[in-house]
């Protein structure tokens, strides 16, 4: 049982943490986790509610699904250079996550990434993006705007489903599928640039 665990720093001879490492650590507020790691398994950091802050090493080229999920108090995360996908749930209920940089390398943004990550208002996808998931945004409730990035060929269901403050979207000429729901409930939504694609 970790629910006490407020603070820990990881020694230089670990290089991987693996899935639920710190699962449901409710009280864990700052980790530090040392360069040598280059991988952050399924749930290692799920429900870990009181986590603020946490920088993640350039050294890691894995984030493994739901590794951050319900971190409820994460404000601010940085995607490590050598990430090539943003896992399923990754940062999904993160509420107030606000700031996210993606770096160019990342060619997909998965399942639920960023399920109601409701305090994002805006994110920068780098031009290496591809596919945007299933839900990719479902909640992002305050995102205000984004640009879907010239290599994306299709949008899939629910990904922008319940922006409710996201103001303009245009899509590339690559597009060619727009998904069920895809931008259901965005209702400040002014203008939508659709390419004959």
């Amino acid at each position: 049982d970790c629910s006490s665990l407020e603070s820990i720093t990881l020694p230089s001879s670990v290089t991987t943490i693996d899935e639920q490492s710190f699962y449901g650590c409710d009280s864990l507020k700052q980790i530090y986790i040392p360069d040598e790691v280059t991988s952050i398994g399924c749930n290692a950091f799920s429900g870990c509610k009181s986590l603020q802050h946490i920088s993640i090493p350039n050294s890691v080229t894995s984030i493994g699904y739901n590794a951050f999920s319900r971190c409820k108090s994460l404000q601010h995360i940085s995607i490590p250079k050598g990430v090539e996908n943003i896992a399923t749930s990754s940062f999904a209920f993160c509420s107030a996550l606000s700031s996210v940089i993606i770096p160019e390398g990342v060619t997909s943004i998965e399942y639920a990434a960023f399920w109601e990550c409701s305090s994002l208002k805006k994110i920068d996808l780098p031009s290496s993006v591809t596919s945007i998931g299933d839900s990719a945004f479902l909640g992002c409730s305050s995102l205000q705007n984004t640009t879907i990035p010239e290599g994306v060929t299709a949008i899939d269901d629910f990904a922008f489903c319940g922006c409710s403050s996201l103001q303009n979207i245009e899509l590339p000429e690559g597009v060619t599928k727009i998904g069920w729901k895809a931008f259901e409930d965005c209702t400040s939504l002014q203008s939508i640039t659709i390419p004959e694609s």
